[in-house]
């Protein structure tokens, strides 16, 4: 009779703990909004969609979310977010910096995560990354593999964010061959630049037409056009925020990739665990936010040789021996 008691007690007490730990879960709602180029765009939103479903596999915690697919859409996003009860709302883009600064005072129960942009809220917390320095070490390689002394940069929507990928890459490139050139053209100034494959082709087949053999997009979806225009035409692309090397084997020298999926991941988690605060992160070499993709993909082309180049430079750089100034506006 005591074992029976024994074992109806601790049948209790996980049926208890079960309980408790479906309400916890029930009590939590994250939610993700994706930029323009939409979640399966294999660079910027993919790697939040990654970091997010991690968290769902992780905890048995579905999270809301929602495609951007026009500017009109972003506030209504945010509001809808907070209104549905998302006790976390993370928002993957600079764009949502102007909406979020009226609506997390609208909604001050909720917290906002917000990446690639900077916004003074006490319920916000702004996530932004050195990608110069990753595209330092990347111009670094592209260098290193081109045999004409010409490397091309294609940007998706030209602002001050992917500018700082261009003049990262180029002191990268001229770290390694001073002499070198590199040639530059961006999608657009508007958002329609992240999703434009087609003209990503068209701007990365006009460099490899005037001397460049690598050439390194920071576009969103526009950049899958840049890369199959490298696999076309027998030369080489570099990938940008998820790893690329898979998408055009062989192809592709190496891909920069930006810890999206670990600061969405991150913020799931602080805010489940009543870890999280507001305030502003900066994730570069040293935090690990930032670097480049090795993989069975590349491994041939990125040798070992350059590798070793690579990681004494990140490690000077970490050390603040190399200074990566990237983009300085006027």
């Amino acid at each position: 009779m005591p074992m029976l008691k024994s074992i109806g007690a601790a049948i209790v007490a996980m049926t208890l703990l079960s309980t408790a730990t479906v309400v916890r879960a029930a009590d939590f709602q994250p939610a993700l909004i994706f930029d323009m180029g939409g979640k399966f765009d294999a660079s910027f939103n993919e790697a939040a969609y990654h970091g997010a479903e991690k968290f769902k596999q992780d905890t048995g915690i579905s999270y809301l979310e929602f495609e951007i697919t026009n500017e009109s859409q972003r506030e209504q996003a945010l509001s809808r977010m907070a209104r549905r009860g998302a006790n976390i709302v993370v928002m993957a883009g600079f764009s949502f910096a102007t909406p979020l600064e009226t609506l997390a005072d609208q909604y001050p129960d909720t917290k906002f995560v917000i990446i690639d942009a900077v916004v003074d809220k006490p319920n916000v917390e702004s996530i932004v990354f050195k990608e110069q320095e990753g595209s330092f070490l990347v111009g670094m390689a592209a260098a290193l593999a081109s045999k004409t002394g010409t490397t091309g940069f294609v940007g998706g929507m030209d602002i001050p964010l992917i500018r700082n990928f261009q003049v990262g890459y180029e002191e990268g490139v001229h770290y390694v061959k001073p002499d070198d050139k590199v040639l530059v053209n961006y999608a657009g100034d508007t958002a329609a630049a992240w999703s434009d494959p087609a003209k990503g082709n068209e701007l990365a087949i006009s460099q490899f037409d005037r001397g460049a053999d690598v050439v390194y997009h920071a576009a969103g979806a526009t950049g899958r056009g840049v890369l199959q225009a490298a696999a076309d035409r027998g030369k080489l692309g570099i990938g940008v925020d998820s790893n690329q090397n898979g998408l055009y084997p062989g192809h592709v020298l190496t891909s920069m990739v930006k810890r999206v999926d670990v600061a969405v991941y991150e913020a799931f988690k602080e805010a489940q665990g009543d870890g999280w605060k507001p305030g502003t992160r900066v994730l570069g070499l040293r935090e690990d936010g930032v670097g480049y993709a090795v993989d069975d993909h590349n491994a041939s082309i990125l040798t070992t040789d350059m590798r070793q180049k690579l990681e004494a430079a990140k490690a000077e750089i970490i050390a603040g021996k190399i200074v990566v100034k990237g983009y300085q506006p006027n």
